[in-house]
């Protein structure tokens, strides 16, 4: 067959994916094998593919595929997060630019709306990930509002609702006033901003000229204030108690109470207390029973409560409202000041502290199983270092907030009787028969008009919390085959920031559920970074588009450039560069098949010593290698594992082995060579597959004739068998000694076709290795080699360990050039001898270090000192 001559990854990759998804191979059910299953993080269902999404999926991929090519019964998830607040937001924003205001719609024509809009643009990003190469089992694909999971969120809030453990309760939410929900803490990310710390003075009632000074951040709460709180301890306002102070602008009445909660150092040691808007203050007020003036509506504007401002945006008003406080003499000073905002982790906004009626789900009791499960490892994180972050969570854990004031998402199943009693139940119709037969007279009947459902909706994160259990139907039908064979999965890979939102949810719906961990291993990936160090974003324009990075370099190449630089845990600082070195190693390993595939076989021909004993060489670094690999994967190290196998690739096969058995130009290859070179190249690029699949499946498919339904990520992984060490020790000598004849060929000028003779000078009697002299000689075209004690011949020494060669030459020789690079190599030997000196006649050193620390100090100082005479007994030859 004709082989192109440059790698086209548009001409391969469609092929393949169209091949693999017609050959099922991506598709599990159950059966007698192991299975090994992960399933996919939910992307939103607004989502398309970013930089962190290829990083993510490209580290999955791998994983599953590795594990479908050991003979596991492999199944990754997929499946979009309805992602409540953002959906919500990009269909009100598509009604907006049709002419329709969301205020004017029913909540079913709403819901009809954004069921279109999930329809068109729903799964963009999962095909997106079909360029990647994700080899998804795509006919399990699942969205967290279809029927069996919008069904088991149902029957886990009925559940937990009978539990005791869900309640409905006023309490103090983070509001964001853009979405118009209440979020949980865990979506609030707080952010160091510059700010304005305002000096306000409030007049004492009954006085004309008697003032107490607060400090704040938010003059536009004052509007909102109930009482002044100092430290009961503080002399500077003993002589307050008993006061009642005037809020300005509005003269409302105020107490002035004392409680230790005051920090007597923050600003004035006077804290204005405003019940509706900042929870240490709503713990004041029920305290003291204060008054709770909601000065703000659910947009963020001034409310009647307010009296002043009403309809106003709270920022505008901050500023209107310090200029009207200056103007009537009640700002003492404004001092710059910086602290920590949160902000919507959804919209940005600037989170509201707002009192409001919220379910909340109870979490201590969920939660101490989940922490034991990770404390003893049960369930791994890889890195460690995250049970850190874990453990201080789950020990300083609170309710969660579960009610959203939106529409898209799974309404809460709860239904309110005209007298206000609450009936939690899948169906109104079911609410109502619980209703007539437990809470009726008997003498008149319930219908359906008398009850009204709640209109907020879940919590997104409390359906992905269900994840990996509902994606089998295990809630609903929790003795199915499905969930018995595939759960608990294997491995999440996931970021770090979502570690509470999810990854600790998981874990405690996953035991208290299934009494089962979800999940036996959790990667954590680091941040895609630009070369500054700042987080990707379109905002801020520093983000590649992550298909035209495919389209312009091949998704093998976007794998191999992305995984280099990400060790787990760890930030990745994006380069275009890394891309181009996975471009340049997938046209390496195309260059090498051609070149292999060029081979002309002759079946009578004798195999060459130099081939034999190559072969039997890289057998040893193969396998060596491969228990490298091996073990990097069993720790999660999946960059490291990478690494090697590409320096198993580059270096080692296509940069010396081919070299070490390539014919010469024009003539034919033995048979028993070529069969071996075919076979490692196979066995290379079945460890590669995981990593970069379309280029080996190629590549795998030319090497060798195929059945119509053969491919590379079906077949099995080698396994890596024995290897001797002291051959691979042997070579790595005789490479050093090749590249310092490519050395001397170069300074001398003397081209790769001209022969030359090595001497080889024997220390003492010792038997001289020879094992890789064939190696040598044809790959420095050395025409004689030879071993002698003695050597007084004109010509180049070089040194190599402690042993000593000598390439004749007397015509070619500069004298002074030649002793000044000797001297020089004799001056820095020197050095280096007296550091490993230092190093072993330090006691404290020699009596703490590990033994093999101490023999490999010894043995740097053994050959330093052999070089040194060598280099000595050469200095002291070419002066005579």
């Amino acid at each position: 067959m004709e082989i192109a001559s440059k790698y086209d990854p548009s001409k391969v990759e469609d092929k393949w994916y169209h091949y693999w998804m017609k050959q099922g191979f991506f598709h599990s059910v159950p059966d007698e094998r192991e299975p090994y299953c992960i399933v996919i993080p939910p992307p939103n269902v607004t989502g398309v593919l970013h930089m962190g999404h290829m990083l993510n999926n490209t580290i999955q991929d791998i994983l599953v595929r590795r594990a479908r090519m050991l003979g596991k019964n492999a199944c990754w998830v997929p499946g979009t997060d309805h992602a409540s607040i953002a959906t919500e937001a990009k269909v009100v924003v598509k009604l907006r630019d049709e002419g329709i205001d969301k205020a004017n719609l029913t909540r079913e024509q709403f819901l009809e709306h954004a069921w279109q809009w999930k329809a068109k643009h729903g799964g963009i990003i999962l095909e997106q990930l079909k360029k990647l190469g994700a080899s998804c089992d795509w006919e399990r694909t699942c969205f967290t509002m279809d029927e069996a999971l919008y069904g088991s969120v149902i029957d886990v809030f009925i559940d937990l609702f009978q539990k005791g453990l869900i309640y409905r309760g006023i309490r103090m939410v983070n509001w964001d006033s853009k979405a118009l929900t209440a979020v949980s803490d865990e979506e609030v990310i707080y952010k160091e901003v510059s700010s304005k710390l305002f000096y306000v003075r409030y007049r004492v009632e009954g006085t004309e000229n008697e003032w107490l000074t607060i400090a704040t951040t938010r003059p536009e709460t004052i509007l909102g204030d109930t009482a002044i709180c100092v430290h009961p301890d503080d002399e500077r306002y003993k002589n307050f108690r008993g006061k009642r102070i005037l809020v300005p602008l509005i003269n409302r009445s105020i107490p002035v109470i004392f409680d230790e909660y005051v920090d007597r150092e923050f600003g004035t040691g006077a804290l204005k207390v405003t019940p509706a808007h900042d929870i240490n203050d709503y713990n004041l007020g029920l305290k003291y029973q204060l008054e709770v003036v909601d000065t703000f509506n659910p947009n963020g504007t001034m409310s009647p409560a307010a009296q002043l401002f009403v309809g106003e945006d709270r920022f505008v008003v901050r500023k209107k409202i310090t200029k009207e406080l200056q103007s009537l003499g009640h700002i003492v000073r404004i001092d710059e000041y910086t602290n920590k905002i949160g902000y919507s982790e959804r919209t940005d906004e600037v989170i509201e502290p707002r009192i409001s009626i919220q379910w909340f789900l109870k979490m201590k009791t969920l939660a101490k199983p989940a922490l034991d499960l990770v404390e003893n490892d049960t369930i791994r994180f890889y890195p460690a270092k995250y049970k850190n972050m874990y453990r201080h969570w789950m020990e300083n854990v609170t309710d969660w907030c579960i009610s959203r004031q939106l529409w898209w998402g799974h309404r809460i199943p709860a239904y309110y009787l005209p007298d206000g009693k609450i009936i939690v139940a899948r169906s109104k119709e079911e609410a109502v028969a619980f209703a007539n037969s437990n809470l009726n007279d008997q003498n008149s009947k319930f219908t359906p008009d008398d009850l009204k459902q709640d209109e907020d909706v879940l919590d997104t994160w409390f359906s992905s919390w269900l994840w990996p259990i509902s994606v089998f139907d295990g809630i609903r039908h929790p003795g199915n085959s499905d969930i018995n064979y595939y759960y608990p999965t294997n491995d999440l890979v996931t970021a770090p920031e979502i570690i509470f939102f999810w990854v600790a949810r998981m874990i405690m719906a996953g035991w208290e559920y299934r009494k089962a961990i979800p999940f036996k291993n959790v990667y954590f990936t680091g941040i895609v970074r630009d070369k500054q160090g700042r987080k990707m974003s379109k905002s801020l324009g520093n983000s590649p588009e992550p298909l035209d990075l495919i389209s312009q370099y091949g998704a093998d190449a976007v794998r191999v450039g992305m995984l280099l630089c990400s060790p787990a845990g760890n930030d990745l600082l994006y380069d275009d560069g890394l891309i181009e070195q996975g471009r340049n190693f997938c046209n390496k390993m195309w260059n090498a098949m051609r070149l292999v595939r060029g081979w002309q076989v002759s079946p009578g021909l004798e195999q060459p010593e130099v081939n034999k004993v190559s072969i039997l060489w890289f057998d040893s670094v193969f396998n060596a290698a491969l228990q490298n690999i091996l073990s990097q994967y069993s720790g999660y190290r999946l960059s490291e594992a990478l690494m090697a196998a590409y320096k198993l690739a580059w270096d080692d096969f296509c940069s010396w082995f081919l070299e070490m058995i390539k014919p010469a130009y024009q003539q034919p290859i033995d048979k028993d060579t070529f069969e071996g070179v075919i076979t490692f190249f196979e066995k290379l690029i079945q460890v590669l597959h995981p990593f970069m699949p379309f280029i080996t499946e190629e590549i795998w498919q030319i090497l060798r004739e195929r059945q119509e339904q053969d491919s590379i990520m079906i077949s099995r992984q080698p396994f890596a068998g024995s290897f001797n060490q002291e051959m691979i020790d042997k070579f790595n000598f005789a490479r050093d000694v090749i590249i310092a004849i490519r050395s001397v060929r170069k300074d001398k000028n003397l081209l790769q076709k001209d022969p030359i003779q090595l001497v080889i000078r024997k220390n003492n009697d010792e038997i001289p290795n020879t094992t890789f002299d064939p190696v040598m000689c044809k790959l420095c075209n050395i025409s004689e080699l030879s071993y002698n004690s003695e050597n007084d011949d004109a010509g180049v020494s070089f040194v190599v360990g402690s042993t000593e060669f000598f390439i004749p030459m007397s015509s070619h020789i500069d004298l002074e050039e030649e002793l000044r690079k000797l001297e020089d190599e004799l001056n820095y030997t020197r050095g280096f001898l007296d550091k490993v000196n230092q190093k072993l006649s330090n006691n404290n050193f020699v009596n703490n270090a590990p033994v093999q620390v101490i023999e490999i100090e010894r043995k740097k100082q053994s050959d330093a000192e052999s070089r040194i005479r060598v280099l000595t007994e050469q200095i002291n030859k070419l002066k005579m």
